[in-house]
């Protein structure tokens, strides 16, 4: 009986007590064509072995139980596999692409709130999409496991996908036919700082005006009046639950708890030590971004290119890898004040300072009255286009459309060059042009195309010094490429 026991117990030892990671689960896909970094916690000095597709590696836990490894680049395979990690079994592995999808609210809607459901529905049928929707909280230090899990995808399924992420790596697949696992990691109404590791954003000396700034916002809050705001407007919210199903009526909204609303957005670097730092390295061949509506506030939104640069640096730097990022530009939405033109500009400006970089122009697709467009097929093809033709070398008819490149004065007329200008076009009359002389004050002005330059005067500016186009909340997009998509606004 001693004999058998310790047989027992010498057996249990050889098989290392493994951890890994929520996203390191059942349906899971693997970046094919490079580096697969696998990582987890085990018995201190144990040994782990990983194995899948005829590869094996073997590493040793460190003295606190950390280990790490990279399997060598793997094949594609859309034939189920196995992945053994440790006495672990992952099944139904496949190899293809991996994308991530972060920011807030506009990445984190739903398929079911986007234009056509039941169109998206009846064509979601592909097994060899899969989607990880990271679902823990933000965190006061950065988190090693993560919750969530891989959903295939299908009709009943798709429903709760971001709609954003969907159709962009729709319109990959449909190019591919390849697996394609698309990593959600989302929160609505949160600001680009909950997402960039505290410790980069404690070493930005730029910075440093707009922190102390959020530490003078943060100090206006008021806990107890705005609890005592909160009851009153439950105990009103009460009653219209009770006035509405007498009426037999639509149940209004219940408020939202001011302090649970601040602890979801978190604080510098909540969101990124809840919900990054799991996923942190998982292969990836790229990111893309959709945020930027809570950091359109005046005393936030200059700042924004540097933030996006940052946190862009951060997430590669942390990934050891270079990967592409790509982020959509804010669309038109009618919103007080010009926070909202200058968080456009400043994701333009952005385009400089991240190298390897894109940005999907929305300012034709968005809803003056509401502050999440449901045309997120379209938000989802241009950002595919850029992936499509800068990442994958693809022939697409162009992956961004007219970025502003020069304004030259000639004759009291500006002439202004484009990148991605090819076929430029107007749609109805070219307007939302405007030019200011050395008074700075903003005028209308005439505008026509010549080639691929546009041509700008006022007549009520002689000596015109900037120039503008679609400087407002909600502009009309007029200018165009041959692909078909907007002019990101721009001043100069």
């Amino acid at each position: 009986m001693k004999i058998f026991a310790s047989l027992l117990l010498l057996s249990l030892s050889a098989q290392a007590a493994v951890t890994l990671p929520a996203v390191f689960s059942d349906h899971m896909v693997l970046q094919s064509g490079k580096p697969v970094p696998v990582w987890g916690m085990a018995d201190a000095n144990e040994e782990v072995t990983v194995a899948i597709a005829g590869q094996k590696k073997t590493t040793k836990a460190d003295a606190k139980g950390q280990w790490s490894l990279k399997l060598d680049a793997l094949a594609v395979a859309a034939e189920p596999q196995t992945l053994t990690i440790g006495e672990k079994t992952i099944k139904d592995v496949l190899i293809g692409e991996v994308w991530l999808g972060s920011g807030q609210s506009n990445m984190g809607l739903q398929v079911q709130g986007a234009n056509d459901y039941e169109g998206s529905k009846a064509a979601a049928n592909v097994p060899l999409i899969r989607v990880f929707t990271e679902s823990s909280p933000s965190a006061t230090t950065a988190q090693a496991v993560g919750k969530g899990s891989w959903v295939i995808c299908s009709p009943e399924a798709v429903g709760h996908f971001s709609a954003t992420l969907y159709f962009f790596g729709r319109n990959l697949y449909d190019v591919f036919k390849q697996p394609l696992g698309l990593i959600n990691s989302s929160v609505g109404g949160t600001p680009i700082e909950s997402w960039i590791s505290p410790e980069a954003q404690q070493g930005s000396a730029e910075l440093k005006p707009f922190y102390e700034a959020l530490k003078q916002e943060a100090g206006k809050f008021d806990e107890a009046k705005a609890m005592k705001g909160y009851e009153r407007e439950v105990a009103k919210w009460a009653e219209e639950v009770k006035m509405a199903k007498a009426a037999g009526t639509e149940v209004p909204r219940k408020p939202r708890d001011p302090l649970e609303t601040r602890k979801r957005k978190g604080d510098v670097g909540g969101l990124f030590n809840g919900k990054i730092s799991p996923l942190i390295p998982y292969a990836i061949r790229g990111a893309i971004w959709y945020q930027g509506e809570a950091n359109s506030v005046d005393y936030k939104a200059p700042y924004y290119q540097s933030l996006l640069t940052l946190l862009a640096k951060d997430w590669r730097g942390r990934w050891n890898d270079e990967f592409p990022f790509a982020w959509v530009q804010l669309p038109n939405f009618t919103r007080a004040g010009e926070g909202w033109p200058i968080v456009r500009e400043q994701m333009l400006n952005a385009l400089s300072t991240i190298p390897n970089s894109g940005m999907a122009i929305t300012i034709d697709i968005g809803d003056a009255k509401n502050i999440h467009p449901t045309n997120k097929q379209e938000v989802g093809r241009r950002l595919s286009l850029w992936a499509l033709g800068a990442v994958y070398h693809k022939d697409v008819a162009d992956t961004s459309g007219p970025l502003i490149d020069t304004a030259t004065v000639k004759g009291g007329e500006f002439v202004l060059t484009f990148k991605h200008a090819k076929g430029l076009k107007a749609k109805g009359a070219l307007t939302e042009f405007e030019v200011a002389g050395a008074d700075g004050q903003w005028q209308p002005a005439d505008a026509k195309i010549e080639g691929e330059t546009v041509v700008v005067s006022a007549k009520a500016v002689a000596e015109p010094k900037q120039v503008r186009y679609a400087w407002k909340d909600n502009p009309v997009a007029t200018l165009f490429n041959g692909a078909d998509i907007p002019a990101s606004p721009f001043r100069k």
